[in-house]
């Protein structure tokens, strides 16, 4: 995996493989990422990279988040709580020299503690697909004060998503077996 645009245009990020099934680390391919932040810089939904404050939940590598710093992102903060993606995102934030620019909570992502910073303008929510692990993730983060009115969420799963209630559904694009349903926080 590597970084596709940005500061950190090229740099590889430290590498996993296929994954792990048994803790559903699935990483984010490089030509979904590719196509996923080309939509975003496209403008159809304003900017919602220069500066964001991201939360990225079910983080597993970190590739998202590491994107959007890459592409002018100011803080993301990680959720998960898989050992081997805890090592990965440990090992990817040295590797970047950017612990300033992140957080990491060790955490299910369902279970999040409330929110004492600033909102997430940009959720990214990759939970374990057909689990039906992502909407209960949501609406803790929606509560708990992590995400800011007006946010952009991506959700990748396996199908597209309906938006829950305090969402508007805007898009949703397939690409292979990984569906990104794009909502927008009322």
């Amino acid at each position: 995996m590597r970084i596709i645009a940005g500061r950190f245009r090229g740099r590889a990020l430290t590498p996993v493989g296929k994954g792990d099934p048994g803790a559903h680390l699935r990483p984010t391919t490089d030509r979904t990422r590719e196509s996923l932040f080309s939509m975003l810089a496209g403008g159809r939904f304003g900017d919602p990279l220069t500066d964001a404050h991201v939360l990225d939940l079910f983080a597993g590598t970190g590739a998202l988040g590491f994107e959007a710093l890459s592409r002018g992102a100011s803080h993301v903060t990680f959720v998960d709580d898989g050992r081997i993606s805890l090592g990965l995102l440990r090992k990817n934030i040295a590797l970047l020299d950017i612990a300033t620019e992140t957080t990491i909570i060790q955490r299910d992502a369902r279970r999040l503690p409330p929110n004492e910073g600033a909102p997430a303008t940009l959720v990214f929510l990759d939970p374990p697909y057909g689990k039906s692990m992502g909407l209960p993730a949501l609406e803790t983060a929606q509560k708990g004060g992590w995400i800011a009115p007006d946010a952009l969420i991506v959700w990748e799963e396996s199908t597209e998503q309906p938006a829950p209630a305090g969402f508007t559904f805007l898009d949703s694009r397939r690409y292979g077996d990984t569906t990104v349903t794009l909502l927008h926080a009322e």
